[in-house]
């Protein structure tokens, strides 16, 4: 199987580019109430799987006419919708694992559901989470960031430091260096690239892309201090 398109029960800021992303080979699965993104795009979903719980009695004669496959769990369980979906996925050996739908809305619901792409069990997986505006992704050595010259992007160490950051074609560029899980230096940075490459040598960095061009240079923590727009008056002055 080549893609899994996973639609959450998250927020679709923009479903004109959600629905541009959809291949015509994709199966569709889908995360409980996730249905009604892939139903309200005009797809029939492959499989939905969950409690059950966040879909109307109209969404569920919908899906019952086109022959759509459930997978129900009980509402008491251990796992969230999702990660049930994600897990599924696995079972069918995709080539990639495309997540829509999965941010916005309950915070511990978003930060769960980033927190689901570090599980070890992934690590050979291409698994993305996608609103359509941004993507989100880990680096467990080298990754590629598809875009468009200054795309922002940000680096985010995930449970630890992270060693040995080196980047292709991003504005402030790292050369083998350490970034801190307490610390906010690798937020912001530019693509100067369609394509910019970041590569690790232990850790687990979270990539953030923002596949839309600021109008203004954002500042990022990666400039030397003798870049920085501040000086040191507006500084005290702030």
């Amino acid at each position: 199987m080549s893609r899994i398109i996973i639609f959450a029960n998250g927020h679709l800021p923009n479903p004109e580019k959600a629905r541009a992303l959809i291949r015509p080979d994709d199966f569709i699965l889908c995360a409980d109430g996730g249905a009604r993104h892939a139903l309200a795009l005009g797809l029939t979903p492959n499989l939905v799987i969950g409690d059950l719980d966040s879909i109307s009695k109209e969404e569920r004669r919908m899906m019952d006419e086109a022959g759509v496959e459930f997978l129900r769990f009980p509402t008491d369980k251990n796992e969230t919708d999702l990660e049930l979906a994600i897990t599924h996925a696995l079972t069918l050996h995709p080539d990639q694992i495309l997540i829509l739908a999965a941010l916005g809305g309950r915070m511990d619901q978003t930060l769960a559901n980033i927190a689901l792409l570090s599980n070890l069990q992934l690590t050979t997986c291409n698994i993305r989470i996608t609103d359509s505006v941004e993507e989100l992704f880990f680096c467990r050595e080298r990754v590629k960031v598809e875009g468009r010259s200054g795309n922002i992007v940000s680096l985010i160490p995930w449970g630890g430091e992270v060693h040995g950051v080196f980047t292709e074609n991003l504005r402030w560029h790292l050369h083998h260096e350490t970034l801190d899980p307490d610390k906010t230096r690798g937020i912001s940075n530019e693509m100067t690239a369609d394509t910019a490459t970041i590569s690790i040598q232990s850790g687990l960095l979270l990539i953030v892309h923002r596949a839309e061009t600021s109008l203004q240079s954002p500042v990022s923590n990666l400039q030397s201090p003798d870049l920085r727009p501040e000086t040191r008056d507006s500084k005290r002055n702030s």
